[in-house]
């Protein structure tokens, strides 16, 4: 007769085969599907058991995120509302400083297509400069590429909830910064409680823990200011580059900020930006500013430290032997117009070969 441990050990490793090969089979139906009948190629990127892989899929590049169902009932359920809410958001809003959403497909395989963003997270890039910290100027303009996609959410009524380093992707000269994963969004409403069962703990706000316990799935009453606490502490962590709340686990770093108003040390940072941060973090959600007022204050504080160029005006070469025409008064109203057009927050909706996809979901 086998041993118990090790028929066990077999019986784990069976189950894992029969899963990865499932996924695989998953897998290459998608690809079958997405690529019409061409072979895409595949480099896997960052996430588990193959979540996240890197397409060629008709000479275009892009970011396929595939989800795992479950194996319950609850699982299932569960999952399929979350991938519902992402294509939903996805689809819903479009800015620049998010990714760019393509489609989606949920059968045979949970499918969200993304353009391809090469510079990887933002927790990564951070990780591969320490100890050295970012650039003043580029760590806010970071913050002030987070902060505008947060207020274009904000205007349409959503909350992102999971704000953090790993959700933030860096474009391939890493200059821009674009917000990702929208799984744990949601519409914001003043009648409707929401669950606490949000976030990565490190980034959240203290309201969305119970007053008891951090347990999952309990309703509570918070809106989009728990938003501004998560970028407070990604803002705290841009420009210091370490981890906020070192030496502690997400759940002492929850348990402090909760239940005794711990929070990371702004002590050492210019009086605006200081403000800035511990404004957003503040206990009281009501106190805390929203996205409007915080890309106001970032623009202040970028004025500080970076001053605008003198504008040096042109030369202008004169001489005796040449005779100018008066000015034209026609020419002079017309050069005096201006274009009132500012610039947009929002882009149009994606088309192109993978418009379809809209119809698979």
């Amino acid at each position: 007769m086998d041993d118990p441990d090790c028929f066990t050990e077999r019986c784990l490793s069976d189950g894992l085969t029969n899963r990865r090969s499932r996924f695989q089979r998953q897998q290459r139906q998608i690809k079958a599907s997405l690529s019409g009948g061409e072979q895409p190629q595949t480099h896997p990127l960052t996430g588990g058991c193959g979540a996240i892989q890197y397409e060629t899929i008709l000479q275009h590049n892009v970011a396929i995120k595939i989800v795992y169902k479950g194996d319950t009932p609850e699982e299932v359920a569960k999952r399929e509302a979350r991938f519902a809410r992402e294509v939903a958001m996805l689809s819903k809003v479009q800015h620049k400083n998010m990714v760019k959403f393509i489609g989606a497909c949920k059968e045979p395989v949970m499918v969200v297509v993304t353009e391809l963003l090469l510079g990887g997270t933002l927790r990564k890039f951070l990780l591969n400069m320490r100890p050295r910290c970012l650039d003043m100027r580029v760590a806010i303009g970071f913050a002030l590429d987070i902060a505008r996609t947060m207020e274009c959410l904000h205007s349409h009524g959503i909350i992102h909830r999971d704000l953090k380093p790993e959700n933030l992707l860096l474009t391939a000269d890493h200059k821009t910064v674009k917000l990702a994963d929208f799984g744990l969004a949601r519409e914001e409403s003043l009648t409707e409680m929401m669950t606490a069962e949000t976030g990565t703990y490190r980034w959240m706000a203290p309201e969305l823990y119970s007053t008891v316990t951090l347990r999952h799935g309990e309703k509570k009453h918070y809106n989009h200011k728990v938003d501004a606490y998560s970028f407070a502490i990604v803002l705290w962590e841009l420009i210091h580059n370490k981890l906020p709340f070192e030496g502690m686990s997400n759940l002492q770093a929850a348990y402090a900020a909760a239940f005794k108003n711990v929070r990371p040390n702004a002590d050492d940072l210019p009086e605006d930006l200081a403000l800035i941060v511990t404004s957003c973090w503040k206990e009281d959600p009501n106190e805390r500013p929203n996205f409007s007022q915080i890309i106001q204050m970032l623009l202040h504080h970028l004025s500080r430290i970076s001053p605008p160029e003198p504008v040096v005006p042109p030369k202008v070469f004169t001489s005796e032997n040449v005779v100018f025409s008066p000015a034209s008064p026609g020419t002079s109203a017309l050069m005096a117009e201006t274009d009132d057009n500012g610039d947009t927050t929002m882009e149009n909706n994606p088309r192109g070969f993978f418009s379809c996809f809209h119809r698979c979901y």
